[in-house]
């Protein structure tokens, strides 16, 4: 029996596992098979995570909390969850190979996925031109001609990581103007590879074996034009990684995990959530490390009281 496991491996699990740990909680983090360390894996440079005034790459973020997490103790397992038992003062987590970890308290911080356009064949054309990562993807589209789909910080980003390799970069937003922040902008605006188109959105992808071309329709007036690019990046945002969790933890309209307040309490004792699983706002690097120290002390404080619990019911107990 465990203290404590953490089920995530981004910025609020690795940090809730530094603070558990130092905390001699012992910590279990299930880091999954394939994602382990969250979306910063597949991100280029950081700029503005506190400590780094040159910034920092991505994964080397993540992999710099992950060896401080195991330098205080905390478990590693490279494993996916498939199922939870979280009522009750014991929480059991199955992962893919058929072990089961029970531990007196878990935190959830599985993050979120990208969202998808929905759209026939992207699906069959992923993988082959179409993708939702310009850094893993990226450099398949030297001197070729690709499009970015979305208005946000990640789209803009994408777009300018894009320009390293593509002769040009479609940036296509439903609207007429970006959400993303000032300073994206600016750099997006300035790059002269990138082309911003206003007020559309993709209908259709073109390519038998690999993409051709896609079909935008404007927004306005409807009327549809063909572009011929070679590969389609959809960054249009994500959904919290809340599967595991139905029907057992209560959610927030948003569809994030509900938590109290400012803690990290969820509608089951026990059960904490940290990181963009509980935050359909912000969505960032540095705010999922400060929810995953809240959950951390959070954790602490329960199994605490926990422990307190049962000494004085040991003391009251007749012998």
């Amino acid at each position: 029996m465990r203290h404590l496991i953490i089920i995530g491996s981004g910025p609020a699990g690795y940090t809730a596992a530094i603070y558990a740990a130092r905390a001699n909680l012992e910590p279990l983090v299930i880091a999954s098979s394939v994602e382990f360390g969250g979306e910063l894996m597949k991100t280029t440079e950081v700029e503005n995570f506190p400590g780094f005034p040159e910034g920092i790459m991505g994964p080397e973020l993540m992999t710099r909390m992950q060896e401080q997490a195991e330098r205080f103790g905390a478990e590693i397992v490279y494993d996916d969850v498939v199922s939870l038992e979280l009522e009750g003062p014991v929480k059991r987590v199955t992962l893919g190979d058929g072990s089961v970890h029970e531990a007196h308290a878990v935190i959830y911080a599985t993050g979120s996925a990208y969202r998808k356009l929905g759209i026939p064949d992207e699906e069959r054309l992923s993988g082959y031109g179409v993708s939702w990562c310009a850094t893993c993807d990226g450099a398949f589209f030297r001197q070729k001609k690709v499009a970015v789909i979305g208005g946000g910080d990640s789209a803009l980003e994408e777009a300018t990581f894009l320009t390293r390799f593509a002769d040009v970069v479609y940036l296509i937003h439903r609207r007429d103007s970006f959400r993303a922040s000032a300073a994206m902008q600016e750099r997006a605006f300035a790059d002269p590879k990138i082309q911003v188109i206003w007020n559309n959105e993709v209908a259709h992808i073109y390519g038998d074996e690999k993409v051709t071309g896609i079909g935008i329709v404007n927004t306005v007036d409807g009327t549809e034009t063909t572009l011929d690019v070679q590969g389609m990046f959809v960054a249009i945002g994500a959904d919290p990684r809340t599967h595991l969790v139905h029907g057992q933890l209560d959610l927030a309209p948003e569809g994030t995990i509900a938590v109290e307040g400012r803690s990290s309490k969820t509608s089951l004792p026990g059960v904490f959530a940290a990181g963009d699983v509980v935050d359909p706002t912000y969505k960032q690097a540095a705010t999922a490390a400060g929810s995953g120290v809240v959950a951390a002390l959070d954790a602490e404080h329960y199994l605490a009281d926990i422990a307190d619990a049962e000494k004085a019911e040991l003391v009251a107990t007749p012998r």
